[in-house]
C-alpha cells in the first residue's frame, strides 16, 4: 500500500514550490527536510516527484478518497485553504439542488397593473424578473407575442421592469477588467447572461459600430449601451456609468477591419426593458420609458409568462460552460429560499459556506461568491473530496459534471483511455483547480480535489494586464498537466 501523505508532510527540496501563502497555514511542526526516499516505487511515481517535475510556483494541495467508503487514500496539504476558482460551482450546484429542488423553474412574467378594456391596458405594464439566469432574447420575443395574444394592443400607463427578486450587484468581481463579459452585473432579471453584443466594421476612414441583443434568430438594437471609437492605442476599452446608459469607448488602433465581442451589462433591468420595448413595438405595442422597480404592486395580474427549463438542466449547462452569472443567480436564489436575506454576493457566499460545513463538514470553506471568480474564496481539497463522496452516493452530481478527456504528452485526447473523469474545472490567472470523480480501469470510483495557486504572481499583475498576464497561460497549462498525472497515478495504484 502506498504511504498516505498527511497535511504536515512537506516535500524534500520543494519549499519554494509548495510554500503556502501567508495566513493560509501554520508553520510546519516537523522538519522541512525529511529523509530522502526514491521517487519511484514499484513502477509508480511518488506524488512528490510529480509535483517537483510540474515546475509550478506557489502552493499545491490535493486529496483523493474512495467514493464508496469515504476513506481518504492520499493527500498533500489537504487541509490548506486555496482558491477553488470555478470548481466552486460544483458546490453551488449541490446548494441550489437542495434548496430549490431539481425540477424548479424560474418564471419571468408580464403583468398588468390595471384593467384591460377593448385591448387597452389602463394602467402600467410590468416586465417582472424571477431570477432566471438563462433568459434570452428569443424568450423575451415569445413574451411580447404572448402579451399581444392576451389582448393587450395599447398601454396607457407606464412601462416598468421589476428586478427585486435578487439583490443588485454592479460586478461579480470588481477586481476584473471592466470589459470582460464573464463579470457582469447581477439582479433579479438577466438577459443573454447580462452581455451586450458589440460589433464593428470598417467604413471608409472609420468604423461603423453597433450594440445589440442578438439571438440566433433576431438582432434587436440596444439604446442603453453605447460605443464610441477613440483615436488611441491604450487602453483598449473604457467604461463610464452614466444615468440610464452603459457608455463605452474603444481604441481605434485595436480594431481591425471588422470583429465583435460580448461586453458586460451593468444595468440589467434597463437592458431587458430596452429590448422588450423593441420586441413589443414589433408586435404593435408601444411602451413608454423604462422605470425600474424593486417591489411589485399588490393586485397586478399576469398576462403572460415564460418558465425556464428545470434547474437540473440549467446546472448541467452551468457546469459545462462555467457560466458565472448562472452560478451567482442560482446561489442567491438558494440562499433566499433557505430564508436568508443576502445584500451582497459575499453574504450569500458565506451562507453557502455555513451550509457546506453543516451539510458536509467542509471545515475551511469560506466563499465570497458562488462562481469562484473572487480570489478571496477558500476551500480545502480534503473538504471538497469528502463532500463529493457524499454527493456521489446521492447520485445527482456525477450526472451533471462534464467529461474531462485524458490527453497524451502532446495534449491530444486519448479516446480509449482506461480512466474516465467527470469533474469541474477552475481557472483564474495563476490559479487552477479540478474536482470530481474518476473511474479506474477496474470500475473503482474515486473522489478527488486538486488546487494550486501562486498568490505572489497574481499580486504582481498590473490592472491593464489582468485579462492576459504574462506567464499565466504557461503556468495554468502546467497545472492541468499535473492534474492529469495525479489522476493517472491514482488509477495505477488504486484501479489495478
Amino acid at each position: 500500500m502506498v504511504d498516505r501523505i498527511s497535511r504536515r508532510f512537506f516535500l524534500c527540496g520543494l519549499a519554494a514550490v509548495l510554500s503556502p501563502a501567508a495566513g493560509l497555514a501554520a508553520p510546519p511542526a516537523t522538519s522541512l527536510r525529511p529523509p530522502l526516499r526514491p521517487f519511484d516505487v514499484g513502477g509508480v511515481t511518488r506524488p512528490e516527484a510529480l509535483l517537483a517535475r510540474a515546475g509550478l510556483s506557489g502552493s499545491i494541495g490535493f486529496a483523493v478518497a474512495n467514493a464508496q467508503t469515504g476513506e481518504e487514500l492520499e493527500s498533500v496539504e489537504g487541509a490548506t485553504g486555496l482558491p477553488p476558482a470555478s470548481v466552486a460551482k460544483a458546490l453551488t450546484a449541490l446548494y441550489a439542488l437542495e434548496a430549490l429542488g431539481p425540477s424548479y423553474r424560474f418564471r419571468t412574467q408580464v403583468l398588468a397593473d390595471g384593467p384591460v378594456e377593448n385591448g387597452v391596458l389602463k394602467g402600467d405594464l410590468i416586465l417582472a424578473g424571477g431570477g432566471d439566469p438563462v433568459l434570452d432574447t428569443d424568450a423575451l420575443a415569445s413574451l411580447a407575442r404572448a402579451m399581444k395574444t392576451a389582448g393587450v394592443h395599447e398601454v396607457r400607463g407606464g412601462f416598468k421592469v421589476y428586478d427585486g427578486a435578487l439583490p443588485e450587484v454592479f460586478s461579480i468581481d470588481p477586481e476584473q477588467p471592466d470589459h470582460v463579459g464573464y463579470s457582469p452585473a447581477v439582479s433579479g432579471i438577466a438577459l443573454n447572461f447580462n452581455r451586450v453584443h458589440f460589433e464593428w466594421k470598417r467604413a471608409g476612414k472609420g468604423w461603423s459600430v453597433g450594440m445589440d441583443a442578438r439571438s440566433a434568430k433576431i438582432r434587436p438594437a440596444v439604446a442603453m449601451a453605447e460605443m464610441k471609437v477613440v483615436n488611441r492605442a491604450l487602453p483598449i476599452y473604457t467604461y463610464e456609468q452614466r444615468p440610464r446608459v452603459d457608455s463605452w469607448t474603444v481604441a481605434s488602433q485595436a480594431l481591425g477591419q471588422d470583429g465583435s465581442r460580448w461586453l458586460p451589462v451593468r444595468k440589467p433591468a434597463l437592458y431587458a426593458g430596452d429590448v422588450f420595448q423593441t420586441l413589443a413595438r414589433s408586435n404593435g405595442v408601444v411602451l413608454g420609458k423604462v422605470e425600474v422597480i424593486r417591489s411589485l404592486p399588490a393586485g397586478a395580474r399576469m398576462l403572460a409568462h415564460h418558465d425556464s427549463e428545470p434547474l437540473t438542466e440549467i446546472l448541467r449547462d452551468m457546469l459545462k460552460y462555467s457560466t458565472n452569472l448562472t452560478a451567482e443567480m442560482v446561489g442567491l436564489a438558494a440562499t433566499i429560499a433557505r430564508g436568508g436575506q443576502p445584500g451582497t454576493l459575499r453574504d450569500s457566499g458565506q451562507a453557502m459556506s455555513a451550509w457546506a460545513m453543516e451539510r458536509y463538514g467542509m471545515a475551511g470553506t469560506s466563499l465570497v461568491d458562488h462562481s469562484g471568480l473572487g480570489e478571496a474564496s477558500r476551500m480545502t481539497p480534503r473538504g471538497l473530496a469528502a463532500a463529493l463522496v457524499q454527493a456521489g452516493k446521492a447520485g445527482t452530481l456525477p450526472g451533471l459534471l462534464k467529461d474531462i478527456p485524458m490527453r497524451d504528452a502532446k495534449g491530444r485526447v486519448v479516446r480509449d483511455h482506461p480512466i474516465r473523469v467527470v469533474a469541474k474545472t477552475g481557472t483564474l490567472n495563476f490559479v487552477s483547480g479540478l474536482g470530481g470523480f474518476m473511474t479506474a480501469a477496474d470500475g473503482k470510483v474515486l473522489a478527488f480535489a486538486i488546487f494550486s495557486a501562486d498568490f505572489d504572481r497574481r499580486a504582481r499583475i498590473r490592472p491593464e494586464d489582468r485579462e492576459r498576464p504574462e506567464g499565466a497561460r504557461g503556468w495554468n497549462t502546467r497545472s492541468k498537466k499535473l492534474q492529469q498525472e495525479l489522476i493517472e497515478r491514482w488509477g495505477a495504484i488504486y484501479g489495478s
